[in-house]
């Protein structure tokens, strides 16, 4: 009889609404696995605020480092703005400690490739949050793609259009290249897009374009692709936050049957529908429609998978090579858009300046000097 495995010691850097919202609710739904010790913030009233909502003896800490030189913790959940991904997952692996990371996980591949190396260094794991390929009806539909039942994989279609106003770029670090890596490409369609890659698997190559339509912002508020992924399928991929019906939505026509998700921020098995071709079993098509079990995308689903793989000793899913992928695409996406030429797979790396920075220091589109 095997023996149970520890409830993991876990940390959370940045107590702000999606702590709060998103990563405490997981927390608590796993609590006979996990136990949240520390929280740090900068900002101590709002680090007490989250230390009375947990309702368990949290320390509270204003620096990073201190936390993990004094709780050791298994697990760090970071929820922290993007520009701060990077050094807080590498001082968390350092320490021993995997790490459970808001996207963008960081804000180039030359600072991915950095934490691959402390991952390789400690042997922990970093893993980024791309909750939406966790609920029941996304393991559902890949298994269907991956086994062939829908057919072979032609036309797809990925949207992201949202709305953000004025307000919203008021906090300073947003619309940012130096604080949030990029517009909605980086910081709102990459959620759909890497559901998308998940369930296509490797792309080949993107063409594609980029606006500043609205938005006084350094970054795009807009951008369209055309992908072809390796087996073949063409997709078309727009972010947008100028969109007042907002809508996520992902559509994949296989030769067998259209597999069609519509949702905003999450999903359940409801949000999925298969409509399959006039030559389809009826018979067969009814085996597609939902799994016996209704999960929906979440924090908790996917905490659940990492916790497996903890358990077992084995890299997360969402993360190394897999979540670089969805990072490299959105570095091919906006060297695509800024250089008007097409971006292979693999294309970018060190000494391409799409590899430091996902401005490219283009011209038109790098940071300008504030004066």
């Amino acid at each position: 009889m095997s023996l149970a495995a520890p409830r993991r010691r876990v940390a959370v850097i940045g107590t702000g609404a999606i702590a709060t919202g998103s990563h405490l609710p997981a927390l608590r739904a796993h609590a006979e696995r996990v136990e949240l010790v520390a929280a740090v913030d900068v900002d101590e009233g709002r680090l007490d605020a989250f230390r009375k909502e947990a309702g368990a003896r949290v320390a509270g800490f204003t620096s990073t480092q201190a936390m993990l030189d004094a709780v050791r913790p298994d697990l760090v959940l970071i929820g922290t703005p993007p520009a701060l991904h990077r050094e807080q997952t590498v001082a968390a692996l350092t320490s021993g400690a995997w790490v459970l990371c808001e996207k963008p996980l960081c804000l180039s591949l030359a600072e991915y490739d950095d934490i691959a190396a402390a991952e390789e260094a400690s042997g922990a794991y970093a893993s980024v949050v791309f909750q939406h390929r966790y609920g029941s009806g996304a393991v559902h539909a890949r298994d269907l793609i991956t086994r062939g039942e829908l057919g072979a994989p032609l036309v797809a279609h990925c949207q992201t259009t949202w709305h953000r106003d004025a307000d919203y770029y008021a906090v300073p670090w947003r619309g940012r290249w130096a604080t949030e890596g990029g517009g909605p490409t980086m910081g709102h369609g990459i959620h759909q897009y890497d559901l998308l890659l998940h369930l296509l698997g490797e792309w080949e190559e993107v063409r594609a374009m980029a606006g500043r339509l609205v938005h006084d912002v350094e970054s795009e508020d807009v951008s369209t692709a055309l992908v072809r992924f390796r087996r073949g399928t063409l997709a078309t991929v727009v972010n947008s936050v100028l969109s007042p019906h907002e809508v996520s939505r992902i559509r994949i026509d296989c030769s067998e049957a259209t597999l069609q998700l519509t949702h905003l921020y999450g999903h359940g098995n409801d949000d999925w529908v298969y409509t399959p071709a006039p030559h389809v079993d009826p018979g067969r098509a009814a085996l597609w429609y939902t799994p016996a079990a209704d999960v929906p995308s979440s924090h908790t689903a996917q905490l659940a998978t990492l916790l497996d793989a903890f358990d077992r000793g084995e890299r997360p899913p969402g993360s190394g090579s897999d979540a670089r992928a969805t990072l490299e695409f959105a570095a091919a996406l906006y060297k695509a858009a800024f250089t008007g030429q097409p971006v292979r797979a693999g294309e970018i790396g060190p000494g391409d300046p799409y590899y430091a920075a996902m401005h490219g220091d283009h011209p038109d589109w790098a940071p300008k000097e504030r004066v």
